[in-house]
């Protein structure tokens, strides 16, 4: 069975990540979230301590469907192994999605190069190559999907909940949540 991973480091924005989970889960995707730290718990941007699934050394990326990045720091961009593993992921056509802040790293990693993307005011400049669309809540170009902010996380999962699965499980997920 295909998972889909959410990565955590301290500083993480908990409603970007715990809302994806969320809303991913409601809609019936396997998605598992993963410490980036050396801890099993990991402490959010607003002081809430989140115990992830597992361990980075735990993935098995030959099941990933879909990577996913919430913002809130820039320490993701700092970790080495998560960038490796974007790589390989997306050279296999798979898809990754980043929120805020997050974005940041697709950029670096030159992914974004010709790409509608946005993301968090202020971090356009990190989104090498990109075809800005910072108006937009959440933009999908190829297998590249980015969102803008943690106001607009809802938008953000059921565009993912969306790809994974179907629109009709991502109107039935927002129906139940009074979003439709």
């Amino acid at each position: 069975m295909q998972e889909s991973y959410i990565f955590l480091v301290t500083g993480f924005e908990e409603i970007e990540a715990l809302a994806t989970i969320d809303i991913l889960r409601r809609g019936g995707v396997a998605v598992q979230s993963v410490s980036l730290t050396d801890q099993i718990t990991v402490t959010g941007g607003h002081g809430v301590p989140v115990t992830a699934d597992m361990m980075f050394d735990e993935v098995d990326f030959s099941k990933a469907e879909m990577l996913i990045l919430p913002g809130g720091t820039v320490q993701i961009d700092a970790h080495k192994g998560l960038k490796e593993a974007i790589l390989a992921h997306t050279a296999k056509d798979k898809k990754t999605a980043a929120i805020c802040a997050a974005p940041m790293v697709l950029g670096g990693l030159n992914l974004l190069e010709g790409k509608r993307a946005t993301c968090y005011p202020s971090f356009e400049k990190y989104l090498k190559g990109a075809i800005l669309h910072t108006e937009e809540a959440v933009v999908t170009d190829g297998l590249f999907t980015t969102g803008r902010g943690p106001g607009l996380t809802f938008a953000f999962a059921l565009e993912l909940l969306s790809l994974l699965k179907g629109k009709a499980v991502a109107d039935e997920v927002a129906g139940q949540l009074l979003l439709k």
